[in-house]
């Protein structure tokens, strides 16, 4: 997963989709974004989105499709709490992404860094502030399909 969603703490691309969908889609994407997916796929890359928030999966696929961007599935913390209590021995750290096999997950947490250091999934953070955030993640992908 990849901080996408762009708020007010990240440059980001213009509007992509018709004023029609406002009241259920109306916050831009980071700027990069669809360019980084494009090449995620020319990778073999299978693109997951994993937030924290409550947001619909279905409104978040809306939402990316807007902008061209196609991804494999969407988990949100409805669906990341749904899961996690199935196993009663499992501690519950803010994100698993391990759990529903992915193999590498990026966010903006150091708290979800250090959740990957003891829980055993690979986690990338990426600032707000870079710019060049989207050469870092493809660094770490060829990394991942490289070892």
């Amino acid at each position: 997963m990849i901080p996408l969603f762009a708020g007010n703490r990240f440059h980001v691309n213009p509007i992509g989709y018709h004023f029609f969908f406002n009241p259920w889609i109306n916050e831009p994407l980071r700027l990069g974004s669809c360019k980084l997916m494009k090449e995620l796929k020319q990778y073999g890359c299978e693109i997951w989105i994993y937030t924290s928030s409550y947001r619909s999966p279905c409104l978040i696929r809306l939402w990316l499709r807007c902008y061209g961007i196609h991804v494999a599935g969407v988990i949100n913390q409805t669906v990341h709490n749904a899961y996690l209590r199935r196993y009663s021995g499992y501690d519950r750290p803010s994100k698993n992404p391990k759990a529903f096999g992915i193999d590498l997950h990026i966010d903006d947490s150091e708290g979800v860094r250090l959740e990957g250091k003891k829980y055993g999934f690979e986690v990338v953070v990426i600032s707000p502030e870079d710019r060049n955030w989207n050469l870092e993640v493809l660094e770490a992908v060829v990394r991942q399909l490289n070892p």
